[in-house]
């Protein structure tokens, strides 16, 4: 795992997208252009958490390392110095945890 030099504000998270496989089952190598855009990933860096109205944290109920699913066109993506690119979201735009 590369070097993060980004932190996560409030209720923030930072997610290396997983990439599909570049090959159908039935052997059909596809180009960039067809492939869909990730909507699964893993989570490398989790803000504090958000403030409700009188504010008091509210804890993220994800952690570093887990592997989510999340709207297909949630969030920013950053590209890194190393020339891969991470997704900044929202943790409301994560659907669930992959156990």
């Amino acid at each position: 795992m590369a070097e993060l030099n980004l932190k996560p504000l409030g209720d923030r998270v930072i997610i290396q997208p997983l990439e599909d496989d570049e090959v159908t089952a039935s052997g059909i190598i596809l180009p960039e252009t067809a492939k869909e855009k990730p909507q699964k990933g893993t989570i490398l860096a989790v803000g504090p958490g958000a403030k409700d109205d009188n504010g008091k944290l509210i804890p993220m109920n994800v952690k570093v390392g887990d592997k989510v699913l999340y709207g297909k066109y949630a969030g920013t993506e950053v590209k890194m110095s190393t020339g891969k690119s991470v997704l900044v979201i929202r943790e409301n735009d994560i659907f669930a945890i992959i156990i």
